[in-house]
């Protein structure tokens, strides 16, 4: 239960963190080359300005379920503590 748990607690935060850093890079990239990033589409334009909008609008049936999972393997991570320590 409790490598369950830690396991559900530490992964979905480096997932989260992966594809959060993957899309930063892409924004990076395509500011660093003078264009302008169409956050909804993913895409690189050149042609005009688009609004920012955040990680946690565009996703957040990914950030929920990855927080949902982190506090599930937290407890879980308790529990096993709990019960070994009996």
């Amino acid at each position: 239960m409790l490598r369950l748990g830690l396991l559900l607690l530490v992964l979905p935060g480096v997932i989260l963190m992966a594809v959060f850093w993957n899309e930063l890079s892409a924004v990076n990239d395509c500011l660093s080359s003078g264009g302008s990033f169409d956050y909804l589409n993913q895409l690189c334009d050149k042609q005009s300005n688009h609004d920012f909008i955040p990680f946690s609008a565009r996703n957040p049936l990914l950030l929920n379920l990855t927080m949902l999972a982190s506090a599930a393997g937290f407890f879980m991570c308790l529990f096993g503590l709990y019960v070994k320590a009996r």
